[in-house]
C-alpha cells in the first residue's frame, strides 16, 4: 500500500490507487494495437470502463492520479451504500470479465487479463458478510486512517495541488466532507461496541495521540492552514484575503470540533470497551478475517502455520550471517551483546536532523553512480529526500515512499524519520535508501506509472507482495550497487532483512497462535539490532493492520526464487538488466501471475 497509502487501503478498502495520468486529466479511451483481436479490444474497454467508474467514485484516488475531474468533492467513503455498490462493481467486472475468450487475446493482454481476474477475485473476497463483519466495525486505526493520511494530503505539500484558485476551494469543499467523515467513523465504532468487534486498548490510545497532536496545531499551526501561507504569485491579493479567512473559519469552526468530537468519544466511550487483546483471532470473527488478510496481502492462500514456520527458518539463516558480520566487525562478545553494541554506541546515532539529510543525499548519489549497471529501465520521474511530518512522526516508520506523477509535476518522496533522532542508526540509512527509495519502491512505481502500454490498473495499482517484495529484492541489490561495505552496514542490511523475516512470526504469532504485544517486542529485540523504539512502533503496526507485513518476505523470496531459476538457466549469459525488466516491466503483478510470466521469459530467452 503501499507505503503511506498502505494502511487507508486497507482501512478503508474503498481507496483504490495512487496514480496519475500525464494530461492531469482523465486517460484516452483504449485504442486498438497492431495484432490485436475483437477480443483484445473488449478486454480494454473493460478495464477502461472499470477505471472510469471507479475514478468517479473515488475523488482521493483520481487528485493523487492528476486527474481534477472530480477534485470539488470528498468521496462517500465508509458507508454502506458505497460498500454495496464497491460489491455490485466488482461482481459486473468480473461477469464481464469471464465473458471474454481469454485464449483470443494476445499473449500482453492474457497477462492483464490474468492479473485482473486475480485481484477481482480477491478482493470480492473481502465483501464477504463473514469478513465484513469484523472490518466495517474497525473503519480506522492508528497506521491506517483518514487522519493518517487526508492532512498530508491537504497541506500544499501533499497529493492534493494548489496552483489556482479552483484547487483552493475544492480543497475546501473536500476538507468539509473530511470532518463530516468522523460522525460516520463514530457511527460503526459503536455499532462494534455492540458486537463485541473493538480495537486493541493500544491501537485506541495511540489514535487518541493522532488526533490530540492535530488539535493542539490550533489554527494558524494547523497543517490545514498551510496552503494559504504558499499562495502562487498570480493569486491576488483580494482572494488571498478571502481565502485565508475562509480556511481559518474551516479549521476553528469545522475541522478542529471534527478532531476533538473524535478524540473525546474514543478517550470517554470507546477506550473503556477497548480490548487488553491484540490477535485476531481473540475477536469474535477474527480468525477467518486473519486467513483473508494473509491472502490479501501476499496473493497466495497461504496459511498462518506455514508461514510462521517459514519465518522461523528466515531467522535462523539470517542469524547465521549476522554471526559472520560481528566476527568481521572484530567484535568479541555474543551476538546479543553486538546488537546493544549497535544500538548503544554513540558513533552510529546521528547528531542532527541535518546530518541524516545530509547522509541520505550522498547515499542517494552513490546509487545513482551504479544503478545503471543493473538496470536498463530508469524511472523518468524525479525524487525528493523530505523528513516525515511532525504531526505523524512518533507513530511512523523509520523511511516511508509516496508516489509522484509520471508527468513530472509531482516527484516521488522518499520519507525519512528524524523522531527520537539517537534511534536513528546510521548503520541502518543504506539498506533503508535502497527499499523505499532507489532501486526499491521509487524505481517500481515510477516505472509503472510511466508504462502507458499498461491499463491504468495496472500501471496505478498493486499488490503488497509485489511492491514490498520488490522493495525487499532491491536490499539485496547492495554489492552490486557498491553499499554496505563495511560490516556495520552489512549488519543494517542484514537487520532489515531480519525484520523482515521477523514479521513472519510475529504476526502469526499475534493474530494466530495468541502472543502478547510485549512478548511479540521482546521477540524482536532477541534477534536483532532494532531500537525499541522501532520494535514497538512495529508490532503496534502488525496489531493495527493484521496480515500486512508478511507480504515482503513472501515476495522476495518469490523474486529471488525466479532469479536462482533464470541464473540457472543463462549462466554466465545470464544479464540482471534483463531479469529486472522483466519483472518490473508490467507493473504490479500477483505472485502467480508474476511466476508464470518470468518462467515464461526465461523460457523464450535466447
Amino acid at each position: 500500500m503501499r507505503h503511506l497509502f498502505a494502511g487507508l487501503l486497507l482501512a478503508t478498502t474503498s481507496i483504490t490507487g495512487i496514480v496519475t495520468p500525464a494530461s492531469g486529466q482523465a486517460l484516452p479511451p483504449p485504442v486498438a494495437m497492431s495484432g490485436e483481436g475483437p477480443e483484445d479490444a473488449r478486454l480494454k474497454r473493460l478495464f477502461y470502463d472499470s477505471d472510469e467508474r471507479d475514478l468517479a467514485l473515488d475523488p482521493i484516488s483520481a487528485i493523487l492520479r492528476g486527474d481534477m475531474r472530480y477534485a470539488d468533492r470528498f468521496g462517500d467513503y465508509l458507508t454502506d451504500v458505497a460498500t454495496a455498490r464497491e460489491k455490485r462493481n466488482l461482481e459486473a467486472d468480473l461477469a464481464a470479465l469471464k465473458a471474454i475468450d481469454r485464449a483470443k487475446l494476445t499473449r500482453v493482454d492474457q497477462l492483464a487479463y490474468d492479473v485482473f481476474h486475480n485481484t477481482l477475485t480477491i478482493n470480492l473476497r473481502g465483501y464477504d458478510p463473514s469478513i465484513q463483519s469484523v472490518t466495517r466495525l474497525l473503519p480506522i486505526n492508528h497506521f491506517g486512517g483518514f487522519q493518517t493520511f487526508y492532512p498530508d494530503f491537504a497541506s500544499g505539500k501533499g497529493g492534493a495541488p494548489f496552483k489556482t484558485i479552483a484547487d483552493y476551494d475544492n480543497n475546501l469543499k473536500r476538507n468539509a466532507g473530511y470532518a463530516a467523515l468522523y460522525d460516520r467513523i463514530i457511527a460503526r465504532f459503536r455499532e462494534g461496541m455492540a458486537k463485541g468487534v473493538v480495537h486493541p486498548r493500544l491501537v485506541v490510545e495511540n489514535m487518541i495521540a493522532q488526533f490530540d497532536n492535530l488539535i493542539a496545531q490550533g489554527v494558524e499551526g494547523s497543517v490545514f492552514y498551510a496552503p494559504v501561507t504558499m499562495f502562487p504569485a498570480d493569486i491576488s491579493a483580494a482572494d488571498r484575503q478571502r481565502l485565508t479567512a475562509a480556511y481559518a473559519a474551516q479549521i476553528r469552526d469545522v475541522i478542529t470540533p471534527a478532531h476533538r468530537k473524535m478524540r473525546d468519544f474514543l478517550k470517554t466511550d470507546y477506550l473503556p470497551k477497548a480490548r487488553a487483546t491484540v490477535g485476531l483471532s481473540a475477536m469474535p470473527g477474527g480468525a477467518a478475517l486473519y486467513d483473508y488478510r494473509i491472502e490479501n496481502s501476499t496473493t497466495l492462500p497461504l496459511k498462518g502455520e506455514a508461514v510462521h514456520q517459514l519465518g522461523l527458518s528466515e531467522v535462523a539463516r539470517i542469524t547465521r550471517e549476522m554471526e559472520a558480520q560481528k566476527t568481521a566487525a572484530g567484535f568479541k562478545g555474543t551476538l546479543p551483546a553486538f546488537f546493544d553494541y549497535l544500538r548503544t554506541e554513540k558513533r552510529f546515532q546521528p547528531s542532527s536532523a541535518e546530518e541524516v539529510r545530509r547522509d541520505y543525499e550522498a547515499i542517494g548519489k552513490r546509487v545513482d553512480a551504479r544503478v545503471r549497471e543493473q538496470f536498463a529501465l530508469i524511472p523518468k520521474t524525479p525524487l525528493e529526500i523530505r523528513p516525515v511530518p511532525d504531526y505523524r512522526a512518533k507513530s511512523d516508520a523509520a523511511g516511508s515512499y509516496q508516489d509522484g506523477t509520471p508527468d513530472g509535476k509531482r516527484p516521488g518522496i522518499f520519507y525519512y524519520n528524524t523522531y527520537d533522532l539517537p534511534s536513528r542508526y546510521t548503520w541502518g540509512m543504506e539498506t533503508l535508501y535502497l527499499h523505499e527509495a532507489v532501486p526499491g519502491h521509487h524505481f517500481q512505481i515510477a516505472l509503472a506509472q510511466e508504462n502507458t502500454a499498461l491499463p491504468a490498473f495496472m500501471r496505478f495499482g498493486g499488490n503488497t507482495a509485489y511492491v514490498e517484495g520488490w522493495a525487499l529484492y532491491a536490499e539485496t541489490l547492495w554489492k552490486p550497487l557498491g553499499m554496505e561495505t563495511d560490516p556495520y552496514q552489512r549488519m543494517g542490511g542484514l537487520n532489515d532483512e531480519m525484520l523482515r523475516a521477523m514479521r513472519l512470526v510475529v504476526d502469526t504469532g499475534i493474530h494466530a497462535k495468541g502472543w502478547s504485544r510485549d512478548q511479540a517486542i521482546a521477540y524482536m529485540l532477541a534477534n536483532s539490532p532494532m531500537p525499541k523504539t522501532d520494535a514497538t512502533a512495529e508490532v503496534e503496526r502488525y496489531i493495527a493492520i493484521p496480515g500486512q507485513a508478511l507480504a515482503y518476505k513472501i515476495g522476495q523470496l518469490t523474486i529471488l526464487r525466479l532469479k536462482s531459476e533464470a541464473q540457472a538457466k543463462r549462466g554466465a549469459a545470464f544479464d540482471p538488466r534483463a531479469f529486472h525488466a522483466a519483472v518490473l516491466d508490467s507493473g504490479s503483478l500477483p505472485m502467480p501471475v508474476l511466476e508464470a510470466k518470468v518462467r515464461s521469459w526465461i523460457a523464450g530467452t535466447k
